[in-house]
């Protein structure tokens, strides 16, 4: 293992880390003194059970985006790391400097 791939899996990591203490923080229990209820009118109840649903969608989009970190460190450990998943092609230098977890090249990630 190089230089270039040593810090590349230190960024990843480092994502990763952020997105498991994220996760963490949208999936911790609710205080089980909570009270959840929708009714006519908006109070602690609707506003956190609002809240819960959003952090639901945010913690399904944490999980989905560490998974792409989790399959780029093992690109990196397969000396694939780079290349696009659909095509083969070399994925962009700025996408990998902005997001190294990157799998597809821009074409590919729409």
């Amino acid at each position: 293992m190089d230089a270039d791939d040593e810090e590349i899996l230190a960024r990843l990591d480092e994502k990763s880390a952020e997105l498991r203490a994220r996760l963490g923080e949208l999936t911790a229990p609710v205080d089980a003194d909570s009270v959840i209820g929708f009714g006519k009118r908006i109070g602690d109840g609707t506003t956190q059970a609002i809240q819960q649903m959003g952090d639901a969608s945010m913690a399904q989009n944490a999980s989905h985006l560490l998974d792409q970190v989790e399959k780029a460190r093992a690109k990196v450990a397969a000396g694939t790391w780079g290349t696009c998943d659909v095509c083969g092609e070399p994925i962009g230098e700025g996408r990998l400097e902005a997001r190294p977890w990157s799998l597809t090249c821009i074409r590919h990630a729409r």
